[in-house]
């Protein structure tokens, strides 16, 4: 009898401890934070710390970039489509492209979330932008950092009294070749010739919207004064760039989303903003949360937001990416000014439809076989 007791006795220790050992496991399984981001965004050192913060907050997850990184709309919504990602860093235009297909893939923030306590230091201007919120007037996204399309102009070779003051001088013969475009996001070139023409930079996006199909169509021809007028900023362009602008001797003026020019400033460079008097087309990038995200993920993308909102990782995008920070907590940046009055609602990208981005191709495309 004493045997069979201490069998049963050293059984039961046995089950005890297997089933303590699966207990333990699962309350340490750790499962991944998986992030869609754009290149720079998420360093080593913040994937350290936002791990640490989950797991001193007893949640375990960990930051897990995915690769490749952001590209562009298409590629992003098909991640997010595909379930591959629970946090996104979607630039805001992108969540209401081709009919709000990527907008429908999200869930609303609760901008009131006790996790979210660095949400009341942003700038008000930009947490209730109309192309970022749902149907209900609730916000499918937190911003992050913005910028612009940029003119930065070499100081030490130009004169400040000499400096142009329009987006006009780009087609003035003293300008000619020595300045830049972009050539992968060319909606912004589009935008410029706009502008030059006293125009909103997104006016056939706007009259699309409205239906003008006269006006569409009078801006668009292909012997009008708008096209002739495109054709020329391409002629008298003197490099295009596609991810990072070129600063070789010719070129007096750069064109530039901002990253480039702090890092040729930090190499000894002089290179400052272009104010233009018309203003500059703005972009803003977003941090979001994927639709199926609920429970203690939910809460730990919440954590992981509230890092890459406050003033450490905010005060690094000013600092080191050129990027305009979107806290109050963090000193304005000195080349590209004040997020009130640089990132203003009507210069943000719109979501461009199917209709105006076919169109802008192909004026794209007029201006381009002139200029080969």
């Amino acid at each position: 009898m004493k045997k069979y007791t201490s069998l049963r006795s050293m059984a039961l220790f046995t089950f005890l401890v297997m089933f303590n050992s699966v207990a333990v496991s699962a309350e340490h399984h750790v499962e991944p934070l998986r992030v869609l981001t754009w290149e720079g965004y998420v360093t080593e050192e913040d994937m350290i710390n936002v791990d640490k913060l989950l797991l001193d907050q007893g949640y375990h997850f960990k930051v897990e970039v995915l690769s490749p990184y952001a590209e562009g709309a298409e590629q992003m919504y098909n991640l997010i489509r595909a379930k591959e990602c629970d946090i996104t860093f979607l630039t805001l235009f992108f969540i209401k492209m081709k009919s709000e297909q990527t907008a429908k893939l999200l869930q609303p923030i609760n901008v009131n979330s006790s996790r979210l306590n660095n949400y009341q230091y942003l700038y008000p201007n930009l947490t209730k932008l109309n192309m970022g919120l749902d149907h209900n007037g609730n916000p499918l996204y937190i911003p992050w950092g913005g910028g612009i399309y940029g003119f930065y102009a070499d100081h030490d070779r130009i004169y400040p009294d000499t400096l142009p003051h329009s987006v006009k001088a780009l087609w003035q013969p003293e300008w000619r070749n020595k300045f830049s475009l972009n050539k992968a996001q060319e909606w912004y070139n589009i935008g410029l010739t706009l502008m030059s023409q006293g125009e909103s930079p997104f006016y056939l996006y706007e009259e699309f919207m409205k239906e003008n199909r006269t006006g569409v169509l009078n801006k668009s021809a292909a012997d009008g004064a708008f096209q002739a007028q495109l054709t020329a900023l391409y002629d008298a362009a003197g490099s295009f760039w596609a991810d990072a602008p070129a600063f070789d001797e010719e070129l007096l003026i750069v064109s530039s989303w901002g990253p480039g020019i702090h890092a040729e400033n930090a190499k000894g460079g002089n290179w400052h903003l272009i104010d233009f008097d018309e203003g500059h087309m703005a972009w803003l990038d977003t941090i979001n949360f994927v639709k199926s995200l609920s429970g203690r993920k939910l809460e730990a993308a919440e954590i992981f937001a509230n890092y890459f909102i406050g003033k450490e990782v905010q005060a690094r995008i000013s600092n080191q990416l050129s990027m305009v920070p979107v806290s109050t907590h963090v000193p304005v940046n000195a080349i590209l000014g004040d997020p009130n009055k640089i990132l203003n609602e009507n210069m943000f990208v719109p979501p461009y439809d199917k209709r105006s981005y076919g169109l802008m191709r192909k004026m794209l495309e007029r201006a381009k076989k002139h200029n080969p």
